[in-house]
């Protein structure tokens, strides 16, 4: 609890919000209302579809346009604020965005690729927009995303990376370079403990493992940790799996890797992000030997004195498109 927190709501809802996820049974309660409706042949739940494929999907309606402008424009001053800094936004559709043909038949969707035009037209020129669907669709047929969870897969993530390397006009490791080893079989993800659809098969977690290894040192401010991995393997026994990558939600970490000075190819980064950068990142430790990574959700300091203070010109946002269109913690940018 804070002043500013009170102010402006945001302790409000998210007390809301705790209360609701800790209601006495809630889960038995979820799955009875789940089960009683699928034998009314019902295919939504809590706001989640179940689709073809048994593909679970998030319901996406038109977003306030407004509001996305002003996030859009929070985007924008950070970049007038900081002419000397080079500025990427990646922004990836999610699995509803990429998929809609195999929602239930006459289920309510949006085109998500709309409003990534409508982010195309109302960012500035300076900054180089990625859109997510440019280097999804071409993989559309792929496993590019988890069936039970709102993120993409490590696939999914790989895409991203080499999109983003090869904008950069840098040489992007190939599938080749990687061990890619299955570590788990049994991911449930946020879709269904949301829905609680019963009778879905697990997903799958991969973990891409350079065989030409880089030895990393994590910083988290948050705990004031340091780490030597990546990955958090005590994770994959707990319901939220998909926290293997960079051992879930931090609002601030730094990332160091041991790499030949041959192979570098920019000295630091700067990821402003939603939990779709987690496991994008690994992949960026084998080019950038520091990364410094913020959830803009949860940090609460100046971006800008940050940036200033660790000497970082390069900045990459990476977002989907369902957090982005509701992110008002973007505002921040604007201080």
């Amino acid at each position: 609890m804070t002043l500013e927190n009170v102010l402006s709501s945001n302790y409000a809802t998210e007390a809301e919000s705790y209360v609701t996820d800790h209601f006495p049974f809630r889960d038995q309660w979820l799955w009875i209302k789940s089960v009683s409706e699928q034998a009314r042949l019902q295919q939504e739940n809590n706001g989640i579809y179940k689709g073809k494929d048994e593909y679970l999907f998030e319901k996406f309606l038109q977003p306030d346009y407004h509001k996305l402008q002003r996030y859009i424009e929070g985007v924008n001053t950070f970049g007038d604020n900081h002419t000397d800094v080079d500025i990427t936004f990646m922004l990836a559709p999610t699995s509803v965005g990429l998929y809609p043909e195999r929602l239930p038949w006459l289920a309510p969707s949006y085109s998500q690729e709309d409003v990534s035009e409508f982010v195309s037209n109302y960012l500035d020129n300076d900054i180089t927009y990625m859109d997510g669907f440019d280097f999804l669709s071409p993989h559309a047929s792929e496993s590019i995303y988890y069936r039970t969870d709102h993120h993409w897969s490590t696939y999914g993530a790989y895409l991203a990376y080499v999109a983003y390397i090869e904008k950069k006009g840098w040489q992007p490791l190939s599938q080749d370079d990687f061990i890619i080893k299955e570590v788990s079989n049994s991911f449930l993800g946020s879709y269904h403990t949301r829905s609680q659809f019963h009778g879905l098969s697990p997903d799958m977690i991969e973990a891409y493992l350079p065989i030409e290894q880089v030895a990393t040192e994590i910083f988290i401010a948050d705990t004031n940790e340091t780490l030597s991995s990546m990955y958090d393997e005590s994770f994959l026994g707990k319901k939220d799996q998909y926290a293997y990558f960079l051992g879930g939600v931090h609002a601030l970490m730094t990332i160091k890797s041991d790499l030949d000075k041959l192979d570098i190819k920019q000295d630091k980064l700067l990821i402003i992000k939603d939990s779709y950068a987690h496991n994008v990142i690994p992949f960026l430790t084998n080019h950038i030997p520091e990364i410094h990574v913020i959830d803009i959700r949860y940090y609460n300091g100046s971006i800008g004195e940050y940036m200033s203070d660790n000497g970082l010109k390069d900045v990459l946002y990476i977002f989907n498109i369902s957090t982005f269109v509701e992110d008002a913690s973007l505002l921040k940018l604007n201080n």
